[in-house]
Order: structure tokens, then C-alpha cells, then sequence
């Protein structure tokens, strides 16, 4: 396609006119976007696991297992989403180099759709990031910039993206603009397909983390668009800036150095964060979350990350409200990545005694918590 008029066309005067169409440029996003569209084509839709328990239990607590994505995390979904904005915004082109500030599981979903587009890409991240997902970011073809301080990752992320006339990717910002909530197969709209089938179709809570906050934000803006009475609850642990800043209390928020649980909690509150879509929040001790790893693994052989047993620990103290108040009803959370990332961190006993984290009164917790969750009851 040429912008420019053909010959002989009659010319209306006093136009200034300007023309930046790079048809070659345009070719290539075209068949870049037909690229990304044929990947998710390839993959079927994630898992809505029911946690196993007797027939007749009272309240359905689910797992949505995002672990099944190509590139193993909840995250695959949002790199998808953040490279079609970047495509369809005009800010990546066939020689674009993509720059992302991460916590791991992003960068390792970027870096594949980088290197499904031919692109390179720059990874900026602490050092204290696990090195299963820094392997994993390099063996997509990405490089990883490794930083001291948390806080400085977003700068250094975007100093790069200028220094080599690329695009930062910009994670923090563009999550929940990036990801359309009103549906088109997004992560809210597939839950509630999924539960359709099923006693309760319309759960009581989902239970999210959040580390962009896109997935809070698409999935409360979701219910109130379908006008539906599900409640969001987000789930933080310590150090994170988003527990204190939805409380009121600029103190904590201001004391916030970022979480040991990967992929979740930040020093800072994210642009995409959207409190007036969250409906509580609740504070899960680390050790806490070790413990639902840990229940999880032990109970019904899933083997996922600390950020899910973050989910879980907030998922079943809000399933036993609902069945004090109203006896029965539903409970949906996720499982964001698998436990193999972690092995040297929150799968590993003497990392765990190193940091002071006793998962075992936890663990004790939720036994007890799904014991009165299935009547005292065997599984089936």
C-alpha cells in the first residue's frame, strides 16, 4: 500500500501533508501479529483444575493451571498481549530489540515471543532472581541484565531500550492496557466458560496475586462489566507495596522493599494496579506460602510455585467464610507457574531454614482448613 496519491488524482490546496508509511514495515507487522496469532491457535485453553474431595463437599475450591502455557507460567498470556500492543501501536518493527524490566517468569515469555518474531531481547532483573528462570530466559535467545536494587530496574530497563533504539515493553505500565477485559478470550471470560458446567457456575471469590496487577484488573473490571456478584480478592506477601498503599497507610508503603515470592509483590505500587476492582486483600506470610506449596505437592501431586501457594492460602481461608455464611458455593484461584523454577529457593528445606520460614504450622493450617472444608472426609 502507498500513501502517497496516485498520478493525475486532483489535489485539494493548502494541505500539508506528511507521510511516514513504510510499506515494508507494515508488511512485517502484519505477518507478525499473524505469527503470535498462530501460536495461541496452537495452544488449547489452560486447565480449571476442582481440587479433589469427597462428593457432596459443600464448597468448590478450583485451580486455573496456567503451568500448561508453552512457556510454563500465568505469564505467557501477558507477554502475548504486551507484544501485539507494541506491533499494533507501531513501536516494533522487524529490527526492534525488546527491552522489559521482570522478576523472571515475564522475561522467559518474552524472550520466546522475541525470538518467535526474529527479535532480540534484553531481560532487566535482580540478582537474587532465581538462576532455573535466568537458564530459562537464555535458552529463548534473551539476555539478562542483572541489577542490585529492585527499585532500579525500571530506569535501567528503559535506558537500554534508548541506548539501542528498541522498545521497552514496560510490563508494570502497560499490563492492564495491554489485555482487552471486556472479553475476547481473555483470562476472566475462560474461567467463567469453563465453570459453566459445573453446581456453582458463578464463584463466590477469585483469589489472584499481583505483580503487575494486570490479571486483578482484567478480572474485576470483567465481573462488573458482565454485572456479575463473583468478589476479587488479591492475595500479597511481605515486603510488597500493595497491601499497605490499598490500607491507607502510606508508612508501609513507603517501607516496601519487594517480596521473596517470585512474579508477585512489588517495592512500589505498578501503574496497572487498579485497587477500585479489588474488593479485599489479604497478607500471606511467606512461610505461608512455602506451606501451600508444600499441601499442594503432598495432597494432590501438584507441583507448583510460591506464588501459588500464596493463592491457596488466601483461596481457602476466604472458602471457609463462604461456608460459614451461606453453607455452600465456590472459590477460584490460580496456579501461576510449576515448583521445578524454585528449586533452589522455595522448594529447598535449607534455603527456606536459612531465611527463617517454618512452613510447618502453616502446613498444619491448611490441613485443618480443608479438613473442615470436606467434612472431616477421606478423599474420594
Amino acid at each position: 500500500m502507498d500513501a502517497t496519491p496516485p498520478a493525475g488524482t486532483p489535489l485539494l490546496t493548502g494541505l500539508r501533508d506528511v507521510v511516514r508509511c513504510d510499506t515494508s514495515a507494515r508488511q512485517w507487522v502484519s505477518w507478525a501479529v499473524g505469527r503470535l496469532d498462530a501460536d495461541a491457535h496452537r495452544s488449547a485453553d489452560t486447565h480449571l483444575l476442582r481440587l479433589p474431595a469427597p462428593a457432596g463437599a459443600p464448597v468448590g475450591v478450583y485451580l486455573r493451571d496456567e503451568s500448561t502455557h508453552p512457556t510454563g507460567s500465568l505469564k505467557h498470556r501477558l507477554a502475548r498481549s504486551l507484544v501485539l500492543y507494541g506491533l499494533c501501536n507501531g513501536d516494533i518493527g522487524p529490527r526492534t530489540t525488546l527491552v522489559d524490566a521482570s522478576s523472571g517468569s515475564t522475561a522467559i515469555s518474552e524472550a520466546y515471543f522475541a525470538r518467535l518474531l526474529g527479535l532480540p531481547f534484553v531481560a532487566v532483573m535482580t540478582r537474587t532472581t532465581s538462576p532455573g528462570k535466568i537458564a530459562l530466559i537464555e535458552r529463548e535467545g534473551g539476555r539478562c541484565e542483572l541489577v542490585d536494587d529492585a527499585s532500579a530496574v525500571y530506569a535501567t530497563a528503559q535506558r537500554l531500550a534508548e541506548e539501542c533504539g528498541g522498545h521497552y515493553l514496560d510490563q508494570f505500565t502497560n499490563a492492564e492496557r495491554a489485555t482487552d477485559w471486556r472479553g475476547n478470550n481473555n483470562i476472566a471470560e475462560s474461567i467463567f466458560s469453563q465453570l459453566a458446567r459445573e453446581e456453582r457456575p458463578v464463584p463466590d471469590w477469585i483469589v489472584v496475586g499481583a505483580g503487575t496487577g494486570g490479571t486483578s484488573a482484567t478480572i474485576g473490571r470483567y465481573v462488573r462489566y458482565r454485572g456479575l456478584p463473583t468478589q476479587v480478592a488479591v492475595v500479597d506477601p511481605e515486603g510488597s507495596a500493595f497491601l499497605p498503599s490499598y490500607a491507607g497507610d502510606p508508612a508501609g508503603t513507603a517501607a516496601a522493599v519487594g517480596s521473596r515470592v517470585e512474579g508477585i509483590g512489588r517495592p512500589r505500587v505498578e501503574p496497572s494496579f487498579v485497587p477500585g476492582v479489588v474488593d479485599r486483600m489479604l497478607g500471606v506470610p511467606d512461610a505461608a506460602s512455602a506451606a501451600g506449596m508444600r499441601f499442594l505437592a503432598e495432597r494432590f501431586g501438584m507441583q507448583a510455585g510460591p506464588s501459588t501457594g500464596t493463592n491457596l492460602y488466601g483461596a481457602l481461608q476466604l472458602a471457609l467464610e463462604v461456608r460459614t455464611a451461606q453453607g455452600a458455593g465456590s472459590v477460584v484461584t490460580l496456579m501461576c507457574d510449576r515448583s521445578e523454577r524454585y528449586a533452589s529457593t522455595f522448594a529447598d528445606d535449607d534455603w527456606l531454614r536459612a531465611q527463617d520460614l517454618d512452613h510447618r504450622p502453616y502446613l498444619a493450617e491448611l490441613e485443618r482448613a480443608w479438613a473442615a472444608l470436606t467434612g472431616g472426609l477421606e478423599l474420594a
